[in-house]
């Protein structure tokens, strides 16, 4: 370890000198110029490298050491997360195909089994899954995604055993329980059935960019070296995802970038014979399903900039998109996020003044709403296998109502409340739940949902909580979170900007947040904290901030444009090394993703995205205090970036405030799996953000 670290021996030491990476020349080549980047060693493709893990130990020492006087505080915030969660929950049962399918949670346990009844509920049980047995003696576990076959016999599922999502192909006997001998590594989290019951589509993923490139098929008893080539994705700027059609009849393989989508369907009596509904076009995005005879196309075809619905006959399918015609037309008001066909019917996610709701178009033309009680909140599309039905499920949620699983008749607007998630201990009553707009510096109004204890005071002295992401078009929506309540009883605002880079108040509050236009996000959310500040709903210099993935690179830009803001800056597994990342083609995402950040080849994009790059943008100066995590098997943000990004900042800040880098060494993106494990991993840096916020335990 010469060279590499600063001798870390003991716990004392660590508590008192925080660990400083080596430095190492290295020059980061560019068609714009090369960079110097003397942390670059920290980058191991294969995890192994003994100075790069001696780093991230005394880091993880280090964090111990940090931490080690919040734990009763820590214990107390886990504790009281525990006492709002119904440990022996069961989800709402649904029914696919002549049974009745239910998730069920036992107390203590990580993670659920999934049963199924034969015709009614009231038949006997028969398991799918035993998860707690199923993730026995492993540091991580997840199902990404599994299907019964049609003949109700087989289970298909996609296990992850690592956190990479490098999920491996599993079967079995659903009646026996008899697992068959087919397997498929290194494959995505889609899977699709055949008709015959014999033949699984998955995607094949790439072992180095980890991009999905293949879809193939397997027949069970086959070795998979035979498995048929369904399609390949050349291009190395987009994803692939699988899907089956809304009545069952096609399964579609889905190609998708960020500006563009090619969608290929096939009948399920013969899922390798693929027909594109319509070709790739730059800027043509859409996505179709099947009910009857005829499809259903989300398009934005047409200056449809928010959407608009499209239809086509069977017959005149192969036609394209000059065969489709005009469902629903688009609105400079209301973005259409999301459709689900049924027989007679159409349910419609939309989203108007930063909220996102439902509404139902019948076959006649007639649409029936669907009403909400609350300035901010969120409905969407529950889960519906079958679609021979009047009823459809969706699922209601705010800052202060428990997800509630609903259902309406199409026909009548009758509502059913069919579950109101149990919150043992939690008083709706005790709680307020607000909609504010905050101007930003170039005039746009910003929504921003707010949720605090009622007698929280509104004279400039409570603490502010402000989370955000503002990326891919993907939205922050208000929902309803057990682990805030012991935030909120201590006297805590939280607040969800939606800054632009969402999709929230439709897709050009997206095109004002990404490419050129990134910085709006970084701005959005600083303005939207002196806004709040200003509106005395928080006190100056007890706010805390907190991004995860791409909203760790908004956490970056805000910690480099306005630290004097924020007391403590959470930042979890943070795109923070945008440059570099983004000039190698080897790091999975990176080719996927030139439409959402640039292609720093070129100058325009490269100089742009140098100006906010938080690694980049580093300086000698006061920071605030920081958590800073990662999983070191990450597929989507590296370990490296966040490992560099601290390596930096300890170097360059000026401050004596605390900065703590926590790794999960047996995790990837989403950190340690099991539900528990997530409670636990929140109480370490909620506690973290309570000292920092001089708030009491």
């Amino acid at each position: 370890m010469t060279g590499v670290l600063v001798a870390l021996a003991t716990t004392t030491a660590i508590a008192q000198d925080a660990p400083r990476a080596a430095k190492r020349a290295y020059q980061v080549p560019s068609p714009n110029g090369a960079r110097e980047d003397a942390y670059y060693w920290l980058r191991d493709d294969t995890r192994k490298d003994p100075r790069m893990l001696a780093y991230l130990k005394a880091e993880n020492d280090y964090a111990d050491a940090v931490l080690k006087p919040l734990q009763p505080l820590e214990k107390r915030l886990y504790d009281e997360t525990l006492s709002h969660i119904k440990q022996d929950d069961t989800s709402v049962p649904y029914r696919d195909n002549g049974y009745w399918y239910q998730t069920k949670f036992a107390t203590g346990a990580d993670y659920p089994t999934v049963v199924r009844r034969r015709g009614t509920q009231a038949a006997p049980e028969q398991m799918l899954f035993d998860q707690p047995a199923m993730a026995k003696g492993r540091s991580f576990f997840q199902i990404a995604d599994w299907a019964v076959s049609p003949d109700n016999r087989l289970v298909a599922w996609a296990q992850d055993d690592v956190g990479r999502r490098q999920n491996v192909l599993k079967v079995k006997d659903i009646a026996t329980g008899r697992m068959l001998p087919d397997t498929v590594a290194n494959i995505e989290g889609d899977l699709a059935w055949g008709a015959d019951g014999r033949t699984i589509l998955y995607i094949e993923k790439d072992p180095t960019t980890l991009l999905s490139k293949r879809v193939k098929a397997h027949v069970l008893g086959t070795p998979a070296a035979a498995d048929a080539l369904v399609y390949e994705e050349k291009d190395d700027t987009y994803y692939l995802a699988l899907a089956t059609t809304a009545d069952d009849r096609y399964v579609c393989v889905i190609s998708h970038s960020t500006v563009s989508v090619e969608q290929r369907c096939a009948p399920a009596a013969t899922p390798t014979r693929m027909t594109v509904l319509a070709p790739r076009t730059r800027d043509h995005l859409y996505n179709a399903d099947h009910i009857g005879d005829r499809w259903i196309i989300r398009t934005n075809r047409g200056a449809a900039k928010n959407y608009k619905l499209a239809t086509v006959a069977d017959a005149r399918a192969a036609r394209g998109p000059a065969a489709w015609r005009d469902l629903v037309p688009a609105s400079a008001t209301t973005f259409i996020e999301n459709f689900q066909p049924f027989a007679g019917f159409i349910a419609v996610e939309q989203r108007s003044d930063g909220n996102k709701r439902l509404r139902l178009l019948t076959d006649a033309g007639k649409w029936v709403p669907v009403p909400a009680d609350e300035p901010a909140f969120t409905m969407e599309l529950a889960t519906n296998e079958e679609a021979d039905t009047p009823w459809v499920r969706y699922t209601y949620t705010s800052l202060v109502t428990p997800p509630t699983t609903i259902e309406v008749d199409a026909r009548t607007g009758e509502r059913r409340t069919l579950k109101v998630a149990p919150v043992p201990g939690y008083d709706r009553a005790a709680y307020t739940t607000e909609r504010v707009w905050a101007p930003a510096r170039d005039g746009t109004r910003v929504p921003v949902s707010l949720v605090y204890r009622k007698g929280t005071p509104r004279d400039g002295t409570a603490p502010l909580f402000q989370y955000a992401y503002g990326s891919y078009g993907s939205s922050s929506d208000p929902a309803f979170q057990a682990g805030l309540l012991p935030l909120l009883d201590r006297g805590l605002v939280y607040a969800i900007a939606h800054v632009r880079g969402g999709q929230e108040m439709g897709r050009q509050w997206y095109d004002d947040g990404h490419l050129l236009k990134k910085k709006n996000s970084f701005t959005d959310f600083v303005d939207v904290t002196r806004h709040l500040v200003a509106r005395k709903y928080a006190a100056p210099g007890r706010v805390a901030a907190m991004g995860g993935s791409a909203g760790g690179l908004l956490m970056g830009g805000v910690a480099n444009i306005a630290p004097q803001d924020y007391a403590v800056i959470v930042s979890q597994v943070p795109f923070v090394d945008v440059v570099t990342t983004m000039l190698d083609a080897s790091i999975p995402l990176t080719t996927g993703e030139y439409d959402e950040w640039g292609n720093p080849a070129q100058k325009q994009y490269y100089d742009y995205m140098l100006s906010y790059s938080p690694y980049d943008n580093l300086a000698a100066k006061a920071y605030p205090a920081m958590y800073v995590g990662t999983g070191l098997w990450d597929s989507q943000v590296q370990y490296y970036e966040p490992a560099k990004y601290v390596a930096r900042l300890r170097e360059l800040k000026t401050d004596t405030n605390p900065l703590v880098f926590r790794i999960n060494m047996e995790a990837g993106h989403g950190g340690k799996s099991g539900r528990y494990e997530r409670y636990k991993q929140a109480a370490e840096w909620q506690a973290f953000v309570l000292q920092q916020l001089k708030v009491g335990g």
